[in-house]
């Protein structure tokens, strides 16, 4: 089960895939984590990542496609990956897409979430982040079970730098800007037989969004469980 979540920022991609992950037991690659986790320190030395780089980050602005493939390549071939894996918004760009299959990295699934602007706006704003597990939550539609803490850590919530009106506006400029081309290329592909493609309506509850998912994609393994046998 390889599974790629696209959507624009604040579309509920993220915690569905916390939540989907975790059902089929398979890791839940953010890219966006795995960046906040460079920019917090924890990944600096290990991916060398130069100050200039930091600073794009910082920005809201999207970071070099060589740079993101390195990263996602050396993620994927790590032995939790054996049985499958959910990318959380990766790949961002037509060039990610692409690159992909040099770097032998195949998928299944490609499920689109799509959002009206405004609700992503208001969504954005009242999110508060677990930094070092990329849990998020927000303070009107998923608290925490106690104000300003992670429900299973204990520990402080922050809001991201990037978290306020200018940068969304920017985010959103740069989502359809570049990964409008990505959703392009693998609906040619699903129609081509590559991948399966679905989109879901992400303005609706998180338990509705959810239930979805798990009817798409357990139907999807009862037909190769049924192909296998017969």
């Amino acid at each position: 089960m390889r599974i790629i979540f696209l959507g624009p920022p604040g579309s509920g991609k993220g915690t569905q895939a916390h939540l989907i992950a975790s059902k089929y037991n398979i890791p839940n690659i953010s890219t966006g984590v795995m960046l906040r986790q460079v920019l917090s320190g924890s990944l600096y030395n290990f991916y060398s990542i130069n100050k200039s780089m930091i600073d794009v980050m910082h920005s809201g602005d999207l970071v070099n496609d060589e740079f993101m493939m390195q990263l996602m390549n050396i993620r994927i071939r790590k032995n939790d990956c054996y049985n499958g894996f959910l990318l959380d918004g990766f790949p961002r760009t037509l060039l990610q897409a692409e690159s992909m299959k040099k770097y032998e990295i195949f998928i299944n699934y490609i499920i689109e979430f799509v959002v009206s602007n405004s609700v992503i706006v208001d969504r954005i704003i009242g999110r508060r982040v677990h930094v070092s597990s990329g849990r998020n939550y927000h303070i009107k539609f998923n608290p925490p079970k106690n104000d300003g803490l992670d429900d299973i850590t204990g520990e402080a919530l922050t809001t991201r730098k990037d978290d306020n009106e200018e940068a969304i506006l920017k985010r959103l400029h740069n989502y359809y800007q570049h990964t409008q081309p990505v959703l392009d290329y693998y609906r040619k592909e699903s129609k081509d037989k590559k991948v399966q493609y679905f989109s879901v309506d992400g303005n609706r509850k998180i338990l509705e969004i959810y239930k979805e998912l798990i009817s798409i994609l357990d139907l999807r393994i009862l037909i190769i469980i049924i192909f296998i046998i017969f």
